[in-house]
C-alpha cells in the first residue's frame, strides 16, 4: 500500500460524505483511507458504509481525546508507506495524489505538505476566512503562499509524513490545539526533509461563521504561546505581527476615543460659550478632527488593501468586504489569544493545562 489517508471526525458526516466522494476521483488510486470518529454524537458510519464499494476504507470509534491522539489511533491501523493526514473539512481535486507521486518520485521527502483553496461552491465568508488565512497581507504566507515570511510548517489539514518517520517521533503529541504544528517542529528538529508540494491542495472549508472562526484563531495564539514554551527557538518575528497589530488597533482606538471624547468636549463648550471668543475651543475641535484622522487612517488604508486585493482574487466586492471583517477577526483574535497565555504562562507561571483547562481540557 502506498498511502494510508488519516481522517479524524467529530461530528461532520456531510463533510466526510464530500470528502469521501472526491477521493472516488482520484487518478492514482493506491491508498487506502481509515476514519476514525472521535466521540461523535452524529456519526457518519452510514455515509462511510456507502463507499464500501469504490473506496478501500475502514472506519472506526473512539472515546473522544482529541485531533492528534485520533490520528495516532488511526496511524496505528494503517498500512501504506506514507501517512496522509487530512481535515474532515476537507475536498480532494481529482489529481491531488497524483501531484504527490510525481513530487515523491522526482525528490524524495521524509514529510510534506500542501496549500488550500476556497471552492467554488463555498459561501462568500468562507471564502473571505480562506482569504485571511492564506493571504500574505495576513498571515505573512506561512500557510502554503509563494511569498512566506518563515520556512513551511506543513498543517494536519494537508499533511503527509513517511511511516518510518511517524513511528519515530511517536506521532502527534497530547495537545489539544497547535498539535500539528508541534508535530512539524519535532520533524525538523529530528533532522527530516520537509518541504511543500504546491501542487497538492485541497479545498478547505474552515469555519462557517465569524464567530466560530475567533474561537479557532483565538486558540491558535494560545497554542503559539504553548509551543513557544516547549520549544524557545520556534517563536519567529512573523509569529508576533498578529499579536503587534491588536496591540496597534488597540492604541487607535483609544487614540481616537480621545480625539472623539475632545470634539464633543469643544462642541459643548462652542454652544455655551457664545457670548464670548471660541477661539480656544475652535483649536480644540479642529485638533480632535486631526486626531480622528490620524487614528483612522492606518485602519483604512490597512482595510481597502485587504478589499482590493481580495476583490481581485475572488473577482467579488462583496468578498473583499467581507475579507476585510474576517481578516480584523483573524488578527485580533490570534493576537488576543497571544497576549492572553503570554500573561498566563510566561508571566503568571502557570502551566498548560492550569492556564486553559476550559479551552483544550474540556
Amino acid at each position: 500500500m502506498r498511502y494510508s489517508v488519516i481522517i479524524p471526525v467529530y461530528n461532520r458526516p456531510d463533510e466526510v460524505d464530500e470528502l469521501l466522494y472526491s477521493l472516488t476521483t482520484q487518478t492514482f488510486e493506491d491508498f487506502e483511507v481509515i476514519i476514525v470518529e472521535d466521540g461523535s454524537s452524529i456519526p457518519c458510519k452510514e455515509v462511510c458504509d456507502r463507499y464500501a464499494d469504490r473506496l478501500n476504507v475502514s472506519y472506526y470509534s473512539k472515546p473522544n481525546s482529541g485531533p492528534g491522539q485520533t490520528r495516532n489511533y488511526g496511524a496505528e491501523r494503517s498500512q501504506g508507506d506514507y501517512l496522509i493526514i487530512l481535515d474532515s473539512d476537507v475536498i480532494l481535486p481529482e489529481g491531488y495524489f497524483a501531484s504527490i507521486e510525481e513530487e515523491l518520485q522526482t525528490s524524495p521527502s521524509d514529510a510534506f505538505g500542501g496549500p488550500d483553496r476556497a471552492h467554488e461552491s463555498f459561501t462568500a465568508i468562507q471564502k473571505a476566512i480562506n482569504y485571511s488565512m492564506t493571504s500574505f497581507f495576513t498571515t505573512g504566507g506561512i500557510r502554503g503562499g509563494k511569498k512566506k515570511m518563515d520556512k513551511f510548517y506543513p498543517r494536519s489539514f494537508n499533511m503527509g509524513i513517511r511511516r518510518e518517520v511517524y513511528q519515530t517521533l511517536g506521532g502527534f503529541s497530547k495537545m489539544r490545539f497547535g498539535e500539528d504544528i508541534d508535530f512539524s517542529i519535532r520533524i525538523f528538529k529530528g533532522g527530516y526533509s520537509c518541504r511543500l508540494f504546491p501542487g497538492a491542495w485541497v479545498y478547505h472549508k474552515r469555519r462557517t461563521d465569524l464567530r466560530k472562526f475567533f474561537k479557532q484563531v483565538h486558540n491558535s495564539g494560545i497554542a503559539r504561546i504553548n509551543l513557544y514554551k516547549k520549544y524557545p527557538d520556534s517563536l519567529k518575528m512573523v509569529h508576533l505581527l498578529p499579536g503587534i497589530f491588536t496591540l496597534g488597533v488597540v492604541l487607535l482606538t483609544i487614540l481616537f476615543g480621545v480625539g472623539l471624547l475632545g470634539g464633543v468636549c469643544a462642541l459643548v463648550w462652542m454652544q455655551t460659550a457664545a457670548h464670548r471668543s471660541v477661539t480656544g475651543e475652535a483649536i480644540l475641535l479642529m485638533c480632535s478632527l486631526w486626531t480622528m484622522l490620524i487614528a483612522l487612517l492606518p485602519l483604512l488604508f490597512y482595510s481597502l488593501l485587504v478589499c482590493v486585493d481580495a476583490g481581485i482574487r475572488n473577482r467579488s466586492f462583496r468578498i473583499g468586504l467581507l475579507s476585510v471583517g474576517a481578516s480584523f477577526v483573524q488578527l485580533i483574535g490570534y493576537g488576543a489569544g497571544f497576549w492572553r497565555a503570554w500573561w498566563k504562562r510566561c508571566v503568571l507561571g502557570k502551566d498548560e493545562f492550569e492556564a486553559f483547562r476550559h479551552n483544550f481540557y474540556k
